[in-house]
């Protein structure tokens, strides 16, 4: 086990350090500016209790699907899913506080339960109703939680590469540990090094260099690059938070839930997507063979086609 520990710990120190040996300065601009290009979307806001304002994107008409991203993406992950889909259904995609083109107050902690609020809040501010949420990475424990406060609005699941409970196995709190340590701390500030790490160790298929620029874009000022490192540790600080969503999450397994599931992905594997099934009896599992963590970019298409075969 020693010997195991020691490996990871080498394969991700050495990765960093990779990366930061190759992009020690951050091309993307000061000033964040949407690629109309890669992401034709309308924005829209709603300003939170709190002073913060939330972004999303609200495109096409009939069933409502949330989208809800994971660290350290925002909206444009959804980008492709929305332009299969926008014909048949209503597609919102909402920004983190502090993530894409969400403003987050002052002292924000960016806390899984604070983004869990936030989302909360918006879902309620625009009175969604019959909603299907998709759930990949941090949206899992944040979606199921606004599934948990608003039972009456949650029909149904999309349930990408994800959990809902507190870690369990060694090698996700190593890498817990790591990125939302010091290492990650000092990557992230230095060259965005957690999200250059996620967004080449997450996909199968490599991004463009526009569509890296996008990810980087909202962490392209130095003091606003702490969010993407806080996800990491939350993954064993927000110990709380998943407990109470694990404990819960009985209260939701008499909803449809559509699996959609990345093969290759270095986070989320049998384990997490057996127990998601074993959860929710009605569920349909899709294999995606060629997908990593971020399965929206690896398998856009795959993944409307499930979605507009189930909801038939």
């Amino acid at each position: 086990m020693k010997k195991l520990l020691l490996m990871i710990k080498f394969v991700f120190i050495s990765s960093f350090l990779f990366v930061g040996y190759l992009y020690l300065s951050d091309p993307t601009p000061d000033n964040f500016k949407v690629d109309k290009a890669l992401f034709p979307y309308e924005s829209h806001y709603i300003d939170l209790e709190n002073g913060a304002r939330i972004h999303y994107v609200d495109e096409g008409k009939g069933k409502t699907l949330l989208l809800l991203h994971g660290n350290p993406t925002w909206s444009f992950l959804y980008r492709k899913i929305i332009a299969e889909l926008k014909g048949e259904y209503r597609l919102i995609a909402p920004d983190y506080l502090g993530f894409g083109l969400s403003s987050a107050p002052k002292d924000y902690d960016f806390t899984a339960a604070e983004q869990a609020q936030a989302m909360n809040e918006f879902v309620q501010k625009l009175d969604l109703q019959d909603t299907t949420i998709m759930v990949q990475d941090w949206g899992g424990p944040i979606g199921f939680d606004v599934a948990l406060s608003n039972p009456e609005r949650i029909s149904a699941f999309v349930i990408g590469n994800t959990w809902a409970w507190p870690l369990e196995r060694t090698g996700q709190k190593v890498f817990s540990s790591l990125m939302g340590g010091v290492l990650g701390q000092l990557t992230s500030w230095c060259c965005n090094g957690v999200v250059r790490f996620f967004m080449s160790r997450g996909v199968i298929n490599s991004l463009s260099n526009a569509e890296l620029a996008m990810y980087l874009a909202p962490f392209s000022q130095y003091d606003k690059r702490s969010q993407t490192h806080v996800f990491p540790a939350q993954l064993q600080d927000a110990d709380k938070f998943l407990s109470y969503v694990s404990e819960n999450l009985h209260t939701l397994s008499d909803r449809p839930a559509l699996l959609v599931w990345g093969m290759q992905d270095f986070a989320f594997q049998e384990p997490e997507r057996s127990r998601f099934e074993a959860t929710f009896p009605k569920h349909k599992t899709v294999l995606l063979e060629n997908a990593g963590h971020f399965i929206q970019e690896d398998a856009p298409k795959e993944i409307a086609d499930a979605i507009r075969d189930w909801l038939k």
